[in-house]
């Protein structure tokens, strides 16, 4: 055995290595009560820990992941993986943070401008105005979605439906989706992904055969009127189409009307070929 074999069999006391290690037993404890660090050896006896010198490597990066808050399980990934595997894994977990912070810091200043009082300036950036759109025959898919679940959700929902459209005779509007309560973080909505179709009964067999699986249905939207305003790829992340859909809120409040149903999102585009200053959603309500 060579000398650094030696070294990194050597057994320590927790306070032994807790000070090799510069963390406190306190942490080293709560290690081992995570999974995250287990001792070496624990006395029967005594039930004193002991740990080995070659795990003062694992026990500082634990404590340096810890400081990036990142989940215990993902901590645990890292650790147990080789040297390249843990980069990359660590690398997809700042991705995604840095992502949430842009988003984080979009969301704080649409709501300084609120708290500021220039929500009005803000409004004032959408055009609303008004579309009549006949009856027609929808074929749905509804599911309780999170926020950061819905981008996701919505493309393949409206993907499943406009392909089972075939089957309905064809699409015969923009696909849209229906809100019928908040979704956010702490609310689920549900949401409806609508495909407008040309034929009803063909459309009524499709939902008796997915029904139950897919969480489909199919309904006759009666004639109504649309309030809505038009907006680019860019707006529709979150929060700028808060900020579009509180716009059309206002206006329908200052015309005088009411809403009469539940506010959508109709995406008349070719989502993955437009860039993000093209015209791709309209925000709409229906009012009487």
């Amino acid at each position: 055995m060579t000398e650094d074999a030696r070294v990194d069999d050597e057994l320590l006391t927790i306070g032994a290595f807790a000070a090799r290690a510069r963390l406190s037993a306190k942490a080293l404890r709560l290690y081992d009560r995570l999974g995250l660090l287990a001792p070496a050896h624990v006395d029967e006896g005594s039930g004193y820990r002991y740990y080995r010198a070659g795990q003062v490597e694992r026990a500082r990066l634990v404590a340096l992941l810890r400081q990036l808050d990142m989940p215990l399980a993902r901590i645990a990934e890292v650790v147990e993986a080789d040297g390249a595997e843990g980069a990359a894994l660590l690398a997809a977990y700042w991705a995604d943070v840095e992502s949430r912070l842009a988003g984080q810091r979009t969301l704080a200043e649409y709501l300084r401008g609120r708290l500021s009082g220039r929500s009005s300036e803000m409004y004032g950036k959408f055009v609303v105005e008004t579309v009549d759109v006949p009856a027609r025959v929808v074929i749905t898919q509804s599911r309780h979605t999170l926020a950061d679940e819905l981008p996701a959700w919505i493309g393949a929902s409206l993907g499943r439906l406009e392909t089972a459209a075939r089957e309905c005779g064809g699409v015969t509007a923009a696909p849209y989706v229906v809100y019928h309560a908040e979704v956010s973080m702490e609310s689920d909505g549900p949401a409806e992904a609508c495909v407008p179709v040309a034929d009803e009964t063909a459309a009524r067999a499709w939902a008796r055969e997915h029904g139950r699986s897919w969480e489909t249905g199919v309904r006759v939207e009666p004639a109504q009127r649309l309030a809505y305003t038009r907006i680019t790829k860019a707006q529709v992340a979150h929060p700028q189409i808060l900020a579009a859909f509180e716009a059309v809120e206002q206006w329908i409040a200052a015309e005088g009307l009411e809403q009469a149903g539940p506010c959508r999102e109709v995406y008349f585009a070719d989502w993955d070929a437009a860039g993000p200053e093209d015209e791709v959603c309209d925000i709409a309500f229906p009012v009487r």
